[in-house]
């Protein structure tokens, strides 16, 4: 099993940047595919950031491209997501999932452990 622990949320004004974290524990010496999620009240999850095992392959929705960027750096116990030039429309709850995999990490990948979620409030 793995446990995932998300901070680094909080209120931000439009332009400003912010740093999500993703504490990995638990078998962490298995390769996972790992992304962010963010989600608004009474709409579908959507997945914004997406990382395959040993980091070498990131996909990104069409809507945070260029702004933010997902890293999983040694000693590979914390998932971060890095967001630049927020904008309203990025206000949601930012939830971290893995699921044991070898292969490649699409957006549409169904995950299996969730972390609590963060929200990101922009104005």
């Amino acid at each position: 099993h793995v446990q995932l622990v998300e901070s680094g949320g909080g209120s931000v004004q439009a332009g400003e940047s912010l740093r999500l974290s993703c504490s990995v524990s638990g078998d962490t010496w298995k390769p996972y595919c790992m992304g962010w999620l963010r989600q608004l009240p009474g709409q579908e999850r959507e997945a914004v950031a997406t990382i395959s095992p040993g980091g070498s392959i990131k996909y990104y929705s069409d809507s945070v491209k260029g702004r933010f960027t997902v890293s999983f750096p040694f000693p590979h116990d914390t998932l971060t997501l890095e967001m630049t030039d927020l904008k309203p429309e990025d206000t949601a709850q930012y939830v971290c999932a893995v699921i044991q995999s070898r292969n490649s990490c699409p957006l549409s990948q169904e995950f299996t452990h969730w972390g609590q979620g963060t929200q990101v409030t922009v104005s």
